[in-house]
């Protein structure tokens, strides 16, 4: 069997100072045999389940990738360190009372973090929808089965700075609650009532730091709920430091551990109260189920972190952009430069590798590079650096990759980045086939309904057109071309808390425009438009001759 270490000084130690050596010490062997190396500081990975894990995916038409771009959910998140999936497989045939392993685990997270309790969610996304319906309900639970109807709940808001809005707050908004957007810690302080169930935040140095906003809650009683999925965990934890009352991590980001698990820590009464909403229990988190290899899993991704040398680690994933930076940095008009993360950002958890260039010169735009790299096998996932006059460029991080990654990636952007490519040409747009100024009726095609949509198109120079596009719960501005037949728009839903991206591309035939719709994350539509056809009203029109006599 092949091996390959994958990080070294990763161990299970236990995080100095805490109250008992860690159980999952004594985890030396894989069920398949494989053995963890522990005592000499090494944790390795299976090169032959790596290639098993490979021909399954692309069996069922799946082509993995080499994350060289971050931990976001729709990526798959993290790839767990070799110590959970470890401790995750050690429990997998085994069977446990659920309540009795939680509260094992949340008092193995205290001694660790120096928390009070700590609880396992299915995604930091469910611990917040968790710690909502335990701050409306208290631990009642005939309250926790009405939820997200809070008739007769004497707390039913939740107060969220404006600067705090997101799309995760949508766990806060599931448990029904009326949400108060405020934009000053005075308007806070003016907002919290005897209503007010709890304080949903992101971590701020600004106007809402946590220590503010919990000066102001702490002696009114309402608990403050701190939203840190992307951060670093620190020992012991400086959020709950700061003031907080409860803390939520993403398992699928800087602390690698199962990528649907969450970490909750906090004050033991509110994650006790949490934990009774929480699934394996029944009402209204039961659909956030977390299985007894993610709540290991976690717990395994903890105790790695506690003991790690994190200095040693970053050392590591510098190495890997330096493979990377190395071999393309001899290309022509190619400069590289590697920053490392400011340790006092605790959102910053990996360096990152810059690959900057003239598109001018290379003839290619970042935005291009990274989508012929994300699309073409051996796929690497990469950003698109921002763009600047005379410079365009894309973006890479350390912290995903295992060993042997880098040299994949580094051939790999090599071959993509010396190809030579000849100046572009943009071709002149063609006339437009018709005058479209005028009222649209959009007949939308999603994939279980049809709707009848609009677009409003009031003006149109030479080109270009502008507007505004009506749904049955919105009207937006869009703005668009017309290339002969080719239509293309692009507008932007926003409200606090939630964005789509809506892109349209059809094509007119004999009057008709039919197309696509593209939603981003939210996948696509069909639609075809129609002008609207309207019989102007040819009756003679008066004027008024005197006030009204009836209504």
């Amino acid at each position: 069997m092949k091996r390959r270490e994958i990080i070294k000084g990763l161990t299970l130690l236990p995080f100095a100072g805490s109250a008992a050596a860690s159980p999952l010490n004594n985890l030396s062997t894989h069920p398949n045999g494989l053995q963890s190396h522990i005592n000499d500081g090494f944790a390795i990975i299976d090169e032959d389940m790596v290639k098993r894990g490979e021909n399954l995916l692309k069996s069922i038409g799946v082509e993995p990738f080499v994350n060289c771009k971050g931990t976001n959910t729709i990526m798959g998140g993290s790839v767990v360190r070799p110590e959970v999936k470890l401790a995750m497989d050690s429990v997998s045939t085994l069977n446990v009372q659920m309540d009795e392993l939680a509260f094992g685990i949340g008092k193995r997270l205290a001694e660790l973090t120096g928390a009070q309790w700590g609880i396992v969610t299915a995604g930091c996304a469910a611990g917040i929808k968790m710690v909502t319906a335990a701050s409306l309900t208290g631990g009642d639970p005939e309250k926790l089965l009405r939820i997200p109807d809070l008739t007769g709940f004497a707390k039913s808001e939740v107060i969220i700075p404006l600067s705090s809005r997101n799309v995760y707050d949508h766990a806060v908004r599931n448990t029904g609650v009326k949400v108060i957007t405020v934009k000053s810690l005075d308007e806070l302080q003016k907002s919290i009532n005897s209503r007010t169930a709890m304080i949903y935040m992101t971590p701020s140095e600004k106007e809402f730091s946590i220590a503010n906003v919990s000066k102001i809650a702490r002696p009114l009683n309402v608990p403050v709920f701190v939203d840190a999925a992307s951060y670093i965990l620190t020992f012991p934890d400086v959020h709950l430091a700061q003031g907080a009352d409860a803390v939520g991590y993403s398992g699928g980001k800087g602390i690698k551990a199962p990528g649907c698990s969450g970490l909750i820590l906090g004050r033991k009464d509110l994650l006790m109260s949490a934990h009774q909403v929480n699934s394996p229990h029944h009402g209204f988190g039961r659909d956030n189920k977390v299985g007894r290899e993610e709540h290991i899993g976690m717990l395994a991704a903890v105790e790695a972190s506690a003991s790690l040398d994190h200095a040693k680690e970053m050392n590591l994933w510098v190495s890997y952009l330096e493979t990377i930076g190395n071999k393309v940095g001899v290309i022509d008009g190619i400069k590289t430069t590697i920053t490392r993360p400011d340790p006092q950002l605790l959102h910053h958890v990996t360096p990152y590798l810059h690959i900057r260039w003239n598109p001018e010169v290379l003839h290619v735009t970042g935005q291009e590079i990274a989508e012929e790299l994300g699309t073409i096998a051996p796929r690497i996932a990469v950003a698109v650096g921002n763009d600047e006059p005379g410079l365009t460029g894309i973006m890479l991080v350390g912290y995903m990759m295992i060993p042997g990654n880098d040299k994949v990636a580094a051939k790999r952007i090599f071959e993509v980045l010396s190809r030579k490519r000849q100046p572009k040409v943009i071709p002149e747009m063609k006339n437009p086939v018709m005058n479209m100024i005028g009222n649209w009726d959009l007949e939308v095609e999603y994939f279980s309904s049809k709707v009848t949509q609009h677009l409003f198109i009031d003006t149109q120079d030479g080109n270009w057109i502008t507007g505004i596009f009506k749904t049955d719960l919105s009207s937006r501005p869009f703005s668009g071309s017309i290339d002969g037949n080719e239509v293309k728009i692009v507008c932007e839903y926003f409200v606090p808390g939630d964005r789509i991206l809506t892109t349209m591309q059809g094509y007119i035939e004999a009057g008709v425009l039919t197309g696509e719709m593209d939603f981003h994350e939210f996948n696509t539509a069909k639609f075809t438009a129609k002008k609207h056809k309207s019989t102007p009203n040819k009756k003679p029109i008066e004027y008024p001759k005197h006030r009204p006599q009836s209504s």
